[in-house]
Formats: C-alpha cells, sequence, structure tokens
C-alpha cells in the first residue's frame, strides 16, 4: 500500500478514556482549559509521530519555501488540535464562542433559493465542521457529509455522543446505498459534501502539480460530480487562531462534464482545476493542512494511465502561479 493510501490503515492515536476526558474538560470548564491542556498533547504527539511529523515538514518547506523548525511543526499540530476541540462547541450548539467571517456565501444562498443541490467540494484543510455548523445556522441548509469514517471511530462515536443528529448527516462512503443518499439529499435541495484530497482507492489517481510537484488525486470527486449534473461549490474552513474562522465557498463548476472519447485527460484537467484551488487556499493558510502523511509519495501515480504532460496539453495552466502569502499568524 502507498504512504498516501496509509491513512486508510492508520488507526486513531489515544485512547477513549483520555478523549473522553478532553470532552468533560470542554464542556465543564471551558474552552480555556481546555485549550491549555492541548499543548502537553501536541508536545506529546509531536514527538511521538515521526512519519507524520517529516510529512508535515516536507509540505511546510514546499508551501512556505524555507527551512522549517520545531515551532513551525507544533503550530501545525496545535491548529489540528484547535479545530478538533472546536468540534466539541460546534456540535452542542455553542456557536456563540466563535467570530466567523463568511466570504462567498450569496452563492451557497442563491442556489438554495432556487431549491438546487449542489456538491461542496473541500479538502483536509482547515475544519468541514465550521462549514456545516455555520451552513445550518446562516441559511438553514440540509448538508450532509460524504466520508470514510472507519478509520476514526473512536472520535466518531464520542462526536455522535454528544449530538446523536451528528450521524444523520453522514453518508458513509462505499455503502450499496450510497449514492441512492447522495441523490436524495440533493433531489431535496441540499448539499453534500465531499473531501477531495484522500485516495480511496490505487486505480482511480490521476497526476496533478501541486505545490511544485507532481502528486496523485483521485478522480472520484470528479466522476461523482459528472454523474450527478449538479453544480459544484470549494469550501474551505479555515482557522485563524483564537476563536476565528475565515469561510470561503467558491463556485467551481456549473457542471462537471466528462467527455467519454478522452475521459482519462479531462478527468485529469477537472482534477488539476481542483489542485490548483487547493494550493491557493494552503498558501492562505499553510497551518491548516491536516494530511500528516506522505503527500507526494511517488508509489501513488507512477502506475496511473494519465501522462503528467499530456494532460497539461489539454487543459493548459490550471490556475496562474500564485504569489507567496506567507504565513499568517495563528494566536495561542
Amino acid at each position: 500500500m502507498s504512504t498516501s493510501l496509509s491513512w486508510l490503515r492508520r488507526h486513531e492515536r489515544g485512547n477513549r478514556v483520555a478523549v473522553s476526558f478532553m470532552v468533560w474538560v470542554a464542556t465543564h470548564l471551558g474552552r480555556v482549559a481546555a485549550r491549555a491542556l492541548l499543548y502537553p498533547i501536541c508536545a506529546y504527539f509531536l514527538v511521538s509521530s515521526r512519519e507524520a511529523r517529516l510529512s508535515i515538514r516536507v509540505f511546510l518547506e514546499r508551501v512556505l519555501g524555507r527551512r522549517i523548525g520545531w515551532c513551525d511543526l507544533f503550530r501545525q499540530y496545535y491548529c489540528f488540535a484547535s479545530t478538533i476541540l472546536d468540534r466539541v462547541y460546534l456540535l452542542t450548539g455553542r456557536y456563540d464562542l466563535f467570530e466567523i467571517d463568511m466570504r462567498g456565501v450569496e452563492i451557497v444562498t442563491e442556489y438554495l433559493s432556487r431549491g438546487q443541490g449542489c456538491l461542496l467540494l473541500g479538502a483536509h484543510l482547515g475544519s468541514f465542521e465550521i462549514v456545516k455548523a455555520s451552513a445550518l445556522t446562516h441559511t438553514r441548509l440540509d448538508i450532509k457529509m460524504l466520508m470514510y469514517e472507519e478509520n476514526a471511530q473512536m472520535t466518531r462515536d464520542v462526536m455522535r455522543g454528544l449530538n446523536p443528529a451528528v450521524a444523520d448527516a453522514v453518508i458513509p462512503a462505499g455503502m450499496p446505498d450510497t449514492m441512492l443518499q447522495v441523490k436524495e439529499c440533493l433531489d431535496h435541495g441540499g448539499m453534500v459534501g465531499i473531501l477531495g484530497d484522500r485516495i480511496l482507492g490505487p486505480v482511480q489517481v490521476t497526476p496533478c502539480t501541486f505545490l511544485g510537484k507532481p502528486a496523485a488525486f483521485p478522480t472520484n470527486p470528479m466522476r461523482l460530480a459528472s454523474v450527478l449534473k449538479v453544480p459544484v461549490i470549494l469550501f474551505f474552513g479555515l482557522y485563524q487562531g483564537r476563536n476565528r474562522y475565515q469561510i470561503h465557498f467558491e463556485l467551481f463548476a456549473q457542471e462537471v462534464a466528462i467527455n467519454r472519447e478522452n475521459r482519462d485527460l479531462e478527468l485529469q484537467r477537472w482534477t488539476q482545476r481542483y489542485a490548483g484551488r487547493l494550493q491557493y487556499y494552503c498558501q492562505l493558510a499553510p497551518d491548516n493542512w491536516f494530511n500528516f502523511f506522505d503527500f507526494w509519495d511517488e508509489q501513488s501515480y507512477a502506475s496511473t494511465q494519465v501522462d503528467l504532460d499530456a494532460g497539461a496539453c489539454v487543459m493548459g495552466r490550471a490556475d496562474p502561479p500564485q504569489p507567496d502569502l506567507g504565513r499568517p499568524p495563528v494566536q495561542d
């Protein structure tokens, strides 16, 4: 199994008692006390998770273009842990604890007013929970997440204990009735969120340029969009420190049309476009990258059938090079 597929076989670290204790601290002693506990927790995982640490170092060096120190790595872990902690408050309806800056929400409300279902396409960048909570609060939108939960059963169970309705908001990937549930939600004017940056199988991938080097991206999101023929909206809930989030919605395509005669190249073209926009948002918030594995693992794209150069000729550049926006401060 390639490195970028290894996340599927990784089990959660920690134990249910420790997670339950953190939830108790968060709900009974408050967010300040819970965030203070994140310092020793993050320090432990930073020191003990060598593979994840090295992978994050590679990402940060590519996105920032400089050498990475221990403080940079710790900030990445702390940002990730902060968004996980905030899920406790979001699931218990404590939206008042957060300052949320929503950008492009008019795109969502326009489709909502028409009763038009859409695919929301995101990534493991920032918090999808803050996006879901904000959409429910500000637009009363019916939104479900299509996701793979098998490697995070402990966290899933704890979160469902906080809010049993979270189970109804998830469509499990790979089940016999998955497509039926997706279509039912869309037909009722709802939105289905998917994360397009992790590989679920070694076959349905295509090589894309990401932060200057080829990386394998799954083609399943574009295949799904082309079958459903609904608008696709990008979404990213970027954590900006303390209690602040910035949510971005961006229209990706009115419809993802795939010509069967050039299916592989067109899948590469659409996926590269997604990779280009993901790169842009990574540059906006490098601390929000939560893929703790080797994203540029050569084994995962070496066997794909689409030639990267040929795909680039068909599609042109996915996006113009984005300026280095620097590393926004994440305040503790």
